[in-house]
């Protein structure tokens, strides 16, 4: 039987060659360690981050001692299990090293019996300076390698980037949206596995073949045994059971177990169908009593990803269960720049709030980490599809025989520790490598080929090659073989010519579209520069003025203030913002109205590009926009902030990606057409209500047509000219009302406006609320007596509304309801606001 002894308490760290030591929290690392006692700032608050750089130059080292239970010392062998070293670490046991780790995202195991002793053990680690351990690997390779995000000069080390030498997680390097803390430290838990006889390593459900009337099934066991063994493997789910006799040699050693279920309750993503799970537990007995166990949970389900040839070029969607899964959803990065400091809560609200927002997957974006298990075990729960990738980003890496071993263990261990899981749509190589280099189109790319010599660029080439084409989907095809593999985001194809590469427009592949923002392309280009599926795009903004002021001044709050550049990564951000802004929305009144506008132009950009792609269903079939959420409070693209606020982008994408959604699109010239969007495996048989009203909340015309949609399909149900719609109403105070009903229900709405919101002429709004009767302090309708655009409710607690960021037309209230964050132990649940305010657009440019 296996004994397991977590090694959480009594640690202590100090600088190597430092005197004192110091009581240290594990799982954690430095920089939480050195806060916690008091000897270094707030790394977020001003421009603390600069003045924290000498951290990662300097060796830390940390040590435990500890008792061993009887229960554990009584087996004949026990195991030392690190989950997690950041990074180049030296561990030592009672004065003896057991073990030298180099790779953050490995678990380290290491047989110890021989040296414990029943009271006063010494588990003493040294971790080694990840910056001063790679310097030298730099100067010996004697090029340096593309690293475009590592900030090598803000952590003192000029050009030289040496982020791309360890297995670490990229963005502790800095991004354009994250700040540069290089941790060391124990960063996932550290335990004594103690067993006798016979383990079982690991059980992987092997889903052959899933459908509604069957599930074949292989479970896959990994037994360690001491020495030859006999008996016999039971697996049961669900009141079903499965029997096999076995016969052990010593060693490690995979034995298989073939199962049925006949009518399997499948597993579905949000929106499709209930997420079931079944639990799967693995037994070893000998002569009826049982010498190892372990179980798993998992979902049954059939996911691929469909690459077929059809009438535009080639597909790329994902079939869940047999149905074309439309994906919507966001790019995700850790959710702190100290890991772990993120708690199950913290995790829950994010992807409680991607479920709320009508969401169905998200890409664990590969500069961060492989995620907690947490992460994955709410993803299977909330029915979020997760594209994975592999933790390469924006880079090329070494091709040597040591790192393409450690890199194969990294990815043996992650595809092993994660396959179980339903969620897991797409296992992806690497973040954008494939089209930075664009090594069949000389011109194409990041420039970063015009750096070396054609005989350097075949090698780096081959090196590339090595890891993305050959090493990692062998590991995949291997351990997860249902599992489909993608070489690199984004690529139209792995044709090793032209052709592989994508740009703003492809009918094959992924596409990062980027025109908009970097380009400075307008909002209306996102319905043209789109591809089968857009797994990047996105569109900054600030946070709310509470997050801001939680890192900056009374007197810093300026937009070129020190501490608002330090806290804007991208080094023309804030200028895009005031740009576009400038393009699309009148002049806030000030600094923290910025803020707010800066939300709306980050909103309305994003339901221009969702609504675009969703309307192109099937050509496209899947809309990630970056980022949904944020490691630090700071100015960027994500959609909810470091403290997990929403920004007005969240409830923005929470209506543009309902499942039936109305979508008016107005990017044909002196045109209007009205579309039906529908995700849902029933057909719409309903009725489109359309009303023209006047600001002052007067009616001018209305009318209605059947609305017909197919199950997961889309339809134009309505079209019109624009000045056959206004028929000389004030195109600048009009606006268009749209309604679908069915069965007596309104399944959604959307307003349209016939000019950019900078040439609305919008009135001083009066607006009302007022507590539902009956709803205990958690609903609230609102009313206006002038139109009022973008509605902003501001609670005093955390947690969000229904609905937020919305317009008000007179006579047409609102009713919303407050979602507490963390009410009655769950994600989100009926709360009292506390003091809300109640802002809109007109406040925010002074009429």
């Amino acid at each position: 039987m296996n004994a397991v002894q977590r090694l959480t308490s009594n640690w202590q760290f100090r600088g190597v060659g430092g005197q004192e030591w110091l009581p240290a929290v594990v799982p954690g690392c430095v920089h939480t360690d050195l806060l916690a006692n008091g000897k270094i700032p707030d790394p977020f608050h001003g421009t603390n981050e600069r003045d924290l750089q000498w951290i990662d130059k300097q060796d830390w080292e940390y040590e435990t001692t500890f008792d061993v239970s009887a229960e554990v010392l009584g087996e004949s062998r026990i195991d030392l299990v690190f989950d997690g070293l950041d990074t180049y670490a030296d561990v030592t046991l009672n004065g003896e090293h057991v073990l030298s780790a180099d790779n953050m995202f490995r678990t380290w195991r290491v047989e110890v019996k021989r040296l414990l002793k029943a009271a006063g053990n010494k588990l003493h680690i040294r971790f080694r300076s990840p910056i001063n351990e790679d310097l030298p690997k730099l100067e010996k390779l004697g090029y340096a390698l593309p690293a475009v995000n590592d900030q090598s000069e803000n952590g003192g080390l000029g050009d030289k980037k040496v982020s791309v030498f360890a297995r670490k997680a990229p963005y502790h390097y800095g991004w354009d949206w994250g700040p540069r803390f290089v941790t060391s430290g124990i960063w996932r838990e550290v335990r004594l596995e103690a067993w006798s006889g016979v383990r079982i390593a690991d059980l992987f459900i092997r889903q052959r073949s899933v459908t509604a009337a069957e599930a074949k099934l292989t479970a896959v066991v990994e037994v360690e045994a001491e020495s030859a063994w006999s008996g016999t493997l039971r697996l049961s789910a669900d009141g079903r059971v499965w029997e096999r006799e076995v016969a052990l040699a010593p060693g490690t050693q995979t034995i298989e177990l073939d199962a049925a279920i006949e009518r399997p309750k499948l597993w579905w993503s949000r929106g499709l169908g209930a997420q079931h799970l079944y639990t799967f537990r693995a037994e070893l007995l000998a002569s009826g009593r049982q010498a190892a166990a372990r179980q798993v949970r998992t979902g049954l389900r059939s996911i691929r990803l469909v690459r077929e040839k059809d009438e535009w070029g080639t597909s790329f969607y994902f079939e869940l269960n047999g149905v074309k899964v439309f994906a919507k959803g966001a790019n995700h990065i850790p959710l702190d720049s100290f890991v772990t400091r993120v708690t199950r809560e913290r995790y829950e609200h994010e992807i409680a709030s991607a479920a709320l927002s009508n969401m169905n997957m998200l890409r664990v974006w590969g500069g961060g980490i492989y995620e907690d298990d947490t992460f994955y075990e709410l993803c299977d729960e909330y029915g979020i599809l997760v594209w994975q990738d592999f933790m390469f980003a924006c880079s090329l890496y070494p091709g040597d025989e040591a790192f393409l071993a450690n890199v194969r263990a990294e990815a043996e261990q992650n595809v092993k520790r994660l396959r179980n899981h339903p969620c897991i749509a797409l296992w992806c190589g690497n973040n954008e490598i494939d089209t930075a280099w664009s090594h069949y189109i000389e011109d194409a790319g990041w420039g970063w080929k015009k750096e070396y010599s054609p005989e350097l660029r075949e090698k780096l080439w081959a090196d590339y090659e090595a890891i993305f084409h050959e090493l990692l989907p062998e590991v995949v095809g291997r351990l997860a073989p249902e599992a489909d593999y993608w070489p690199s985001s984004p690529m139209q194809g792995l044709t090793r010519d032209a052709n592989q590469h994508a740009g703003k427009r492809t009918t094959s592949g992924d596409i990062h579209y980027w025109g908009v923002w970097h380009e400075v392309e307008p909002f209306e280009r996102y319905t043209f520069n789109l591809g089968r599926f857009m797994s990047e795009y996105g569109f900054q903004s600030f946070p709310e003025e509470r997050t801001v002021r939680s890192y900056a001044q009374d007197h810093e709050m300026e937009l070129l203030s020190d501490v608002m550049l330090s806290h804007q990564r991208h080094p023309s951000g804030n200028k895009l913002i005031k740009q576009y802004q400038s393009m699309y929305l009148p002049e806030p009144k000030d600094f923290v109205s910025f803020l707010s506008v800066s939300q709306v132009l980050q909103g309305e950009a994003m339901k221009f590009a969702i609504e675009a792609h969703r309307r192109r269903k099937p050509f496209c079939m899947g809309t990630l926009y970056w980022q949904m959420d944020d490691c630090w409070p700071v100015a960027s693209w994500a959609s909810m902030d470091y403290y997990g606020r929403w920004k007005a982008i969240q409830y923005y994408a929470k209506k543009s990606m309902k499942d039936i959604m109305v979508s008016i699109d107005g990017t044909k010239e002196g045109e209007v057409d009205i579309h039906i969007i529908s995700d849902v495996l029933q057909p719409i048989d309903g009725t489109l209500y359309a009303a023209l009203y006047d600001f002052d909340g007067k009616l001018l015309k209305q009318f209605s047509v059947p609305a017909k949609v197919e199950a997961n399909a889309t339809a134009v149900v309505w079209s019109s000219t624009v000045d056959g719609l206004l028929e000389g109403a004030d195109p600048k105070r009009t606006v268009l009302k749209a309604d679908l009903a069915a069965d007596g229900q309104v399944l959604d709405s959307k307003l349209h406006y016939f000019v950019p919101a900078k040439d609305i002429q919008l009135s001083k709004a009066k607006v009302t609320i007022r507590e539902v009767a009956g709803s205990n302090g958690t609903a609230f309708t609102l009313e206006t007596d002038t139109l009022a655009k973008q509605v902003a409710l501001l609670p005093e607690a955390e947690g969000v509304f229904s609905d937020n960021w919305f317009d008000l037309i007179p006579g047409i209230p609102v009713t919303v309801e407050f979602l507490g964050r963390g009410a009655a132990g769950r994600a989100f649940a009926p709360a009292a606001p506390g003091r809300i305010t109640v802002q809109s657009f007109a406040d925010w440019i002074g009429l």
